[in-house]
């Protein structure tokens, strides 16, 4: 991918970004401090979770080159060498660019669901087509709310098609994978067990 610091702030509907990174240039999305590989430019989502903090890191990574950071709206940190993107959920924001981006492509792209095997479908079907086409795809299981996001941003103008697996565990969360992957074609493995918990009955998990 490639955005300014000025056009993530569009996209993520935030304008209290300091205007001096306006034309900055980002590449890279990560979430995770351990695989900043790009540190100049890349934009990093710190996410909030029941064991760590992604705003724990962000020190650390200012200190490696990292330069732009989405960051919760009650964040109180202020890098004078960085810019922060203030936003409501940084889940949401990132699911928010991986929808715009999906939208910059017109090639097919295939949304592989099930409640199992969808990693050795996808990996089947990868295996067969990327004798002929330059194909995107889900590395590994990365079929989560996070794990798509970070999926559909792999994205360039050389893929030819893309394979994109959803998983899911509950009513809902299926509404936000498909608007990030907006598949032309589908493909559903089984309906089985796995899961069911999260689902009112068998049903419901087929309709979703």
């Amino acid at each position: 991918m490639r955005y300014t610091v000025a056009e993530l702030g569009a996209i993520l509907s935030c304008d209290t970004y300091k205007r001096s990174f306006a034309l900055y240039n980002i590449e890279h999305a990560e979430t995770d401090s351990r695989s900043v590989l790009h540190p100049a430019t890349t934009v990093f989502f710190a996410l909030q979770g029941s064991r760590s903090n992604g705003e724990d890191f962000i020190h650390q990574l200012a200190g490696e080159g990292v330069r732009a950071f989405v960051v919760d709206s009650r964040c109180e940190l202020d890098l004078r060498g960085a810019c922060l993107l203030r936003v409501p959920s940084v889940l949401g924001a990132l699911q928010q660019l991986a929808k715009h981006h999906r939208k910059q492509f017109q090639i097919p792209v295939m949304g592989i669901t099930g409640s199992n095997g969808k990693t050795i479908v996808k990996e089947w079907l990868y295996t067969l087509l990327r004798e002929r086409y330059r194909v995107c795809k889900n590395p590994k299981s990365y079929n989560s709310q996070l794990g798509v996001a970070l999926s559909v941003l792999e994205l360039d103008q050389s893929h030819e098609i893309a394979l994109f697996e959803a998983g899911i565990s509950q009513t809902g969360e299926m509404d936000r994978l498909r608007e990030m992957i907006q598949p032309t074609h589908g493909l559903i493995t089984n309906l089985g067990d796995a899961h069911q918990a999260g689902f009112a009955s068998d049903d419901d998990k087929a309709l979703e």
